[in-house]
């Protein structure tokens, strides 16, 4: 059984813009643009039916969509940096889905995440980076911020463990409800192209 993790996807003209911030870090390993993504909790390596069984609960949640936004960039490891990353900036709704996420998990009998929820996207992984260099490419980037986007759906992903960084797979997707914000900027727009 593949690796599992549940995420959020990370929307191409998002994903273009974070994609500028690749190069200039000596051992760096940049991540391939079709693999960016936020991961909202990760599972594991689990047998088929309790894979089905969080699906099936995972499947129930009901949620709207919401808005984030990436911003400011940094890395993982202070003294011996291992990755870096692009921030998310604060989101209620983020959390909130993040936290029933992990509930479910825990219902299903999966340990708790050893880990605090930090909302991220991994642009790189580091091998022989020296703090200084990765000190200096931080610097130059501290001001990184995307536009807002929304977020419709999370996925279930699987990873191979023997490969950091990708190729990942959707394996399952689950839909937001659209927002009554959106639902009404929708009908506003059709609504004057009638006239």
């Amino acid at each position: 059984m593949p690796r599992l993790f549940t995420a959020l996807e990370i929307p191409r003209h998002i994903a273009l813009s974070l994609s500028l911030l690749r190069g200039g870090l000596p051992g760096a390993r940049w991540i391939d643009v079709d693999n960016y993504h936020i991961t909202l909790r990760f599972i594991g390596d689990v047998d088929g039916r309790t894979a089905d069984e969080i699906v099936d609960r995972l499947d129930r949640i009901d949620r709207e969509e919401f808005q984030l936004t990436l911003t400011g960039i940094g890395s993982f490891g202070s003294k011996k940096p291992h990755s870096i990353w692009a921030g998310v900036s604060p989101s209620p709704e983020l959390q909130a889905l993040q936290g029933e996420i992990d509930r479910i998990c825990m219902r299903v009998g999966l340990a708790p995440d050893p880990r605090k929820f930090t909302p991220h996207v991994t642009l790189a992984r580091l091998k022989n980076s020296r703090l200084d260099d990765v000190v200096q490419y931080l610097s130059g980037r501290g001001n990184f911020h995307t536009m807002s986007f929304t977020v419709p759906r999370f996925v279930l992903m699987s990873s191979k463990e023997s490969v950091g960084g990708g190729p990942y797979l959707t394996e399952e997707v689950f839909p937001l409800q659209e927002s009554l914000a959106s639902y009404a900027a929708g009908e506003l727009a059709s609504e004057s192209s009638v006239y």
